[in-house]
């Protein structure tokens, strides 16, 4: 298997060039210092995992041939992670550990104790794209651009559950396993916590429910990567 792995958002077909950006193609020739005819591993989170032979690159972009797929398409289950937004460098964590460890979708949530009023959904959509390169996975998750948690809430279809990380919750973490199986959502709190408020919406809910992370109130970065491992060990794809 090549050990450089790149996400190219085109059809991948055998012998059917595909274009690089300008990047890609620096990342390749003047970073990994690749010549015409090395091969990568590319995927386009649809089409599986493909070999392909470098055709050329330079200052303007570059091309890559597809030779023939390499591994399957490999989806993760259908869960979306909301969180609140933090520090930059914790808030680009959170994203890249939530593409690494299979969220279907990425919702960065404003609240009212949120730090953060804006965010680059670009530069964090291009952390999950690094993250996914990175961990040898296929899919790609969205990252949405920011949105008020109180509209989310208000129009949010309640065939999808949300798990509730409650902080006031601390004790023993949640026996996950006992909920339904189905689409679900995390929901992680800014690091000054939820309003009362937004408690109180969040209670009166049907399709929420509130769990322990554990006996310790957690970091918001952490609880993310807690919440996501206590669901996928119980309900999702670490079976």
């Amino acid at each position: 298997m090549a050990r450089i792995r790149l996400f190219i958002d085109h059809p991948l077909v055998a012998g059917q060039p595909v274009p690089l950006d300008p990047a890609q193609a620096h990342y390749l020739a003047g970073v990994m210092r690749l010549r015409a005819g090395d091969v990568v591993t590319v995927f386009n989170g649809r089409d599986g995992a493909w070999s392909a032979s470098l055709l050329e690159a330079g200052k303007r972009g570059g091309s890559l041939m597809p030779d023939a797929q390499t591994g399957p398409q490999r989806n993760p289950p259908d869960l979306w992670l909301l969180f609140a937004p933090i520090k930059k460098a914790r808030t680009d964590f959170i994203v890249e550990k939530a593409a690494e460890m299979g969220a279907a979708r990425i919702l960065p949530v404003q609240t009212d104790h949120t730090n953060s009023e804006r965010i680059r959904q670009d530069r964090l959509q291009a952390h999950a794209v690094e993250a996914a390169e990175q961990c040898g996975g296929t899919f790609v998750p969205e990252v949405a651009d920011l949105a008020p948690l109180s509209r989310l809430l208000d129009g949010w279809d309640g065939t999808r559950r949300i798990l509730w990380a409650d902080e006031a919750r601390v004790g023993p973490a949640a026996t996950l396993a006992e909920l339904p199986p189905g689409p679900w959502a995390i929901l992680i709190g800014p690091e000054g916590g939820f309003s009362a408020a937004e408690r109180a919406h969040l209670g009166r809910l049907p399709f929420v429910t509130p769990v322990s992370l554990g006996p310790r109130i957690l970091r918001a970065d952490t609880a993310a990567v807690a919440a996501l491992a206590l669901w996928q060990a119980a309900l999702g794809d670490w079976r």
